[in-house]
């Protein structure tokens, strides 16, 4: 899409609704195909096509679950080495189910904040308002589409490598060619060695692999962009709380001014907690399924190492870059809210409150208390998404992989 132009000079050249499609388009491309966009205003087309393609992400992911748990439980043939290779797929797919549900349930919250992100547009009046937002609205779409970028490249580079490391596997006794899959897959369910077989469970288990990705990709990108989005509208409030004070008329538009910025500043915390409402399950899911993710794929690493097999190296590493980045910007973006947000107070209290009318001064206590909460986003409500949280999950894989290490041994 075209980045909307800046070269307005009154308000009646504002295009809030082509400012409001650069700022949410992103979200819009990852999260309609798998069916967490809502429809509420479409017609009744777009709503039948949600529930077919909801209809099929579903069936996608169960078909790589399902076959790929029943081979680590029920084949025998499997060593224990096998099955922990095969349990970081299975891991992936259920955690992916998990955000799958949480983002389901929460598609009115997701319509209310695009609504509310309309409404912001829509109120633009000045060109230093549409560029702060504008600023932040490129930041959010860069997270938005980096992160789509390294996340399917990672798994999709994984399934490639697994399959380039498969397919020189010998014959089985009685000389039928083992053709290779991305992931496990329960042989007693259909006969994999043969056409076409093969090939639809080869192409179901790629699909089924987009809408695990585009699960991940897209609970980042639509944190980024909300994200973002507020703290695009934490800078107007910080613009407003600067321009505050008029010295030429100050007693006469404080009190307007204030009643404005007391408005916008509830309303930017409105929308704050609808997108941890949003994010909160799906963050504690996050968190959990990286600390996982790195203790897992840093012991294929080590395994591959130990064995000579570089491709395999190569092809979990990718994949734990991906994750490390995954977890990263989920912090990143926390912690970015949470610093904007402490800003207001600060703002406050660096105006000339002492040129106000004393209510209106006094008003300001309030604006500096309210600020003085941490808003942030959080995992399950338990754990603060930041920087120092992201240290800490990098600490917990490394102390979950020594654990693992040392279990694989003695047994």
């Amino acid at each position: 899409m075209k980045k909307p132009s800046n070269r307005q000079n009154s308000p009646v050249a504002f295009n809030y609704i082509e400012n409001k499609e650069y700022s949410i388009q992103p979200i819009r491309w990852l999260l309609k195909p798998i069916s967490v966009w809502p429809v509420t205003d479409s017609s009744i087309v777009e709503r039948i096509l949600s529930v077919v393609l909801l209809i099929v992400c579903i069936f996608l992911i169960a078909s790589t679950l399902v076959p790929c748990a029943l081979a680590i439980f029920l084949d025998e043939t499997k060593d224990l080495e096998m099955k922990m290779r095969d349990f970081g797929p299975l891991s992936n797919w259920i955690l992916a189910s998990l955000k799958y549900v949480s983002l389901l349930t929460h598609v009115g919250d997701i319509h209310r904040c695009i609504k509310h992100i309309e409404t912001d547009w829509r109120a633009v009046t000045k060109l230093e308002e549409q560029e702060m937002m504008l600023r932040n609205a490129r930041i959010g779409r860069f997270i938005a589409i980096f992160s789509a970028t390294i996340m399917h490249s990672g798994v999709f580079s994984y399934g490639i490598f697994r399959g380039m490391t498969l397919s020189a596997q010998s014959t089985e006794s009685n000389n039928v060619t083992v053709r290779p899959l991305p992931f496990p897959f329960y042989e007693k369910i259909v006969d994999t060695t043969t056409s076409p077989m093969y090939e639809i469970v080869f192409v179901t288990q790629c699909l089924s692999t987009f809408v695990v990705n585009s699960v991940g990709v897209g609970t980042c990108s639509l944190t980024a962009v909300f994200v973002m989005h507020a703290c695009g509208q934490l800078n107007i409030l910080m613009s407003l709380l600067d321009n505050l004070i008029d010295k030429e008329n100050e007693k006469r538009n404080s009190s307007q001014k204030f009643a404005v910025i007391i408005e916008h500043h509830l309303k930017v915390l409105s929308f704050v907690s609808h997108i941890d409402k949003i994010t909160n399950v799906v963050c504690l899911v996050e968190v959990v399924g990286c600390t996982l993710h790195m203790c897992l794929l840093g012991y294929y690493c080590i395994l591959d190492w130990n064995q000579g097999e570089m491709e395999g190296m190569v092809s979990y590493a990718i994949i734990l870059i991906s994750v490390i980045f995954n977890i990263f910007m989920f912090c990143y973006i926390g912690e970015i809210l949470s610093e904007q947000c402490g800003q207001i107070g600060e703002t406050a209290y660096m105006t000339n409150w002492y040129l106000l009318p004393g209510n209106t001064a006094l008003s300001l206590v309030l604006i500096i208390l309210k600020s003085s909460i941490a808003v942030k986003i959080t995992a399950g409500k338990m754990i603060d998404l930041s920087l120092s949280t992201f240290g800490t999950v990098v600490k917990s894989a490394l102390a979950y992989l020594n654990i693992l290490r040392t279990l694989i041994n003695v047994t």
